[in-house]
């Protein structure tokens, strides 16, 4: 054991991205908000104050899971469901949430608000991490190792594309048949699955006329450079104007009211604007550590419900932050989707950090072993 892992008692090199990435979102959160901030709230400072206070809490979430014996998650999975299950009922009720862009995602309380679908995914990852180790011995079989998972899963899923929060229900997605399959689920039953979707996804494309705009806007933005095409256009203008180097910090033009959701969905846009393909690499960077470290932790986790929790945790951030990523390049359609850490966004952060908290706990034990 190295001196750092015995000062830490946990990954230090995963430590040190946690901070890295949490810092940078600091940065970069007053960088894309400051002007924005200035004109709606009078106060430049305004949002980044808000993500302060996320910050602090987050923080705290992170220490209390890491104290936290990762095993009590495996007996407090039921009680998660159920209360994951509340609250996105409750989100549906308008005297409990708002609506935002005609979409219904956040309880409000007070000045703050709470994203119950960013819940639901640390939720998913407790359930299919419980589930695999309840039925390893039945993982070969459809009715027994693989339903249960697709029904629970199905109704988040559901749940959440109610709202519509198409985006958060598809990452959900990936990442539970990510687990299923490293787990051990015959991989026929997930292409079944797959397959049986589809018809059900393009109906839930086709029949929101702003989703089948945003596949038309991805395929070629500059068929409606003025509406749904808009915001990607201006995303590729920010990266080709940062460059390899960058404007410098603070220097963006795109988050002058050209990029929407500068601070948040497209933060990634101006780092690149800002930092450079030099700053943007770096980003990667930490994150492939960060996924790196995670499933180290998994392969050494000292039993196999930590295995799974590990594996999922990771995919979870993984998944996310690369999805994030591949939308703001044009890789990938608009999702609506925060790039973890570093956007603004209360929920997202708080609900990473609890994820990074579990996972850095997991390691303490295995370093333990």
């Amino acid at each position: 054991m190295s001196y750092r892992e015995k000062q830490y008692g946990c990954d230090s090199t995963l430590v040190w991205a946690i901070a890295a990435l949490t810092l940078a979102g600091i940065v970069m959160v007053f960088s894309s908000s400051a002007v924005y901030a200035q004109e709606n709230y009078q106060d430049s400072f305004y949002l980044l104050k808000r993500h302060a206070v996320w910050v602090l809490l987050g923080t705290g979430l992170l220490v209390f899971a890491r104290k936290f014996d990762y095993h009590r998650w495996q007996r407090l999975t039921l009680p998660v469901m159920a209360a994951t299950f509340l609250l996105l009922l409750a989100v549906m009720v308008p005297a409990f949430s708002k609506e935002v862009g005609g979409a219904r995602r956040w309880l409000t309380f007070g000045g703050f608000s709470l994203q119950p679908s960013e819940i639901a995914k640390f939720t998913v990852v407790l359930f299919i991490a419980k589930s695999m180790v309840k039925r390893a011995d039945k993982l070969k079989s459809f009715a027994y190792g693989y339903l249960p998972n697709l029904i629970v899963l199905g109704i988040f899923f559901l749940l959440i594309l109610l709202q519509p929060d198409f985006g958060t229900a598809v990452i959900i997605s990936i990442v539970a048949f990510l687990m299923l399959y490293v787990a051990g689920i015959r991989t026929k039953f997930l292409v079944y699955s797959v397959l049986a979707v589809i018809p059900f996804l393009i109906t839930a494309v086709t029949g929101a006329q702003y989703r089948t705009r945003r596949i038309l806007s991805f395929l070629d933005p500059w068929s409606d450079p003025s509406d749904t095409g808009f915001q990607v256009i201006q995303s590729f203008l920010a990266f080709g104007r940062g460059g390899i180097w960058g404007l410098g910090l603070g220097d963006s033009r795109q988050k002058l009211f050209y990029l929407p959701q500068a601070h948040t969905d497209f933060i990634f846009s101006v780092i690149g604007e800002e930092m450079g393909i030099i700053g943007t690499l770096g980003i990667i960077l930490l994150f492939g550590i960060l996924i790196w470290r995670g499933f180290t932790i998994a392969a050494q986790a000292k039993d196999l419900y930590g295995t799974h929790l590990a594996i999922g945790l990771t995919l979870l951030v993984g998944v996310q932050a690369f999805t994030n990523m591949g939308v703001a390049v044009g890789v990938l359609p608009t999702k609506g989707l925060t790039l973890p850490f570093i956007s603004l966004g209360g929920s997202s952060l708080l609900i990473t950090l609890l994820c990074m908290g579990v996972l850095l706990n997991i390691s303490d034990h295995s370093v333990r072993r």
